[in-house]
């Protein structure tokens, strides 16, 4: 995910965990990582919880296996395994992985904790400076559900890259506030259908997510989001080859009228 000014021509894909399901992966695994460069994505989204002992770990759901990731400690995580025999990645190793290459964006999302405020705050706090420790600045953007951590990130390091995921705050308050961009589902901009519009006039990008239909991707095509992330990447790739098709042969047709 880049940031830009205004509407860009070509939507860009965002693998959601990692490109998955194709393969039948474990998701926001190293293996599902791997994927979504291999295909190309242009980021792929993973998702960052804090365990009872500090340690910055990648799942999407609040437990491991049966584990509660906020309570147990990271030793205590390592007892289980995905299917295809990976441990849960820490935060490092995963962004260190991702920092071998240079073309696939590394989206964080930070998790809001189930221990409340506090503690989602001090995982933005640490997942600040793990990112500035490892040089991955250029590599990372962040999005997360909760508003404040949003704003910490951004207090901590303003020229990251934050995205707000939840929903609520229209384009104006984002800008005001110094995110990047609007990161919402898709949903929301059905309710919300001026919002992509004025955030674009207020050189704010926009993400739409989890976009798994050719029916709803060709829409937000037509919109001309700057990112639609999706369980489905393969076919988002294959449906932009395809619509980038279509509008060079309208525009030939134009021009020869």
């Amino acid at each position: 995910m880049w940031h830009v000014t205004s509407a860009q021509s070509v939507t860009q894909v965002i693998a959601h965990r990692g490109a998955w399901k194709v393969d039948s992966l474990p998701q926001n695994s190293i293996a599902s990582l791997h994927r979504a460069i291999e295909l190309g994505c242009a980021g792929t989204e993973f998702d960052v919880h804090l365990t009872k002992d500090g340690v910055l770990v990648v799942n999407h759901d609040n437990d491991f296996y049966g584990i509660d990731i906020g309570t147990a400690t990271y030793a205590e995580l390592l007892t289980k395994k995905h299917p295809n025999g990976e441990s849960i990645p820490t935060a490092e190793a995963y962004l260190r992985e991702g920092m071998k290459q240079k073309k696939t964006k590394l989206i964080y999302e930070l998790k809001t904790s189930k221990l409340g405020k506090e503690r989602t705050l001090h995982a933005a706090d640490l997942s600040v400076e793990l990112v500035k420790r490892l040089g991955a600045e250029a590599m990372v953007e962040y999005i997360a559900f909760d508003y404040d951590a949003c704003k910490r990130i951004v207090e901590l390091d303003p020229k990251a890259k934050v995205y707000y995921l939840n929903g609520n705050i229209a384009p104006e308050q984002a800008k005001q506030d110094g995110f990047t961009g609007l990161d919402y589902n898709f949903k929301k901009f059905k309710e919300n259908p001026t919002w992509i519009k004025e955030a674009h006039d207020l050189g704010l990008a926009i993400n739409v997510w989890t976009v798994n239909t050719e029916e709803d991707m060709r829409s937000l095509l037509d919109q001309q989001v700057e990112f639609i992330t999706t369980d489905q990447p393969a076919l988002l790739i294959d449906v932009i080859k395809q619509f980038k098709k279509e509008n060079k042969k309208q525009k030939r047709r134009r021009n020869t009228e």
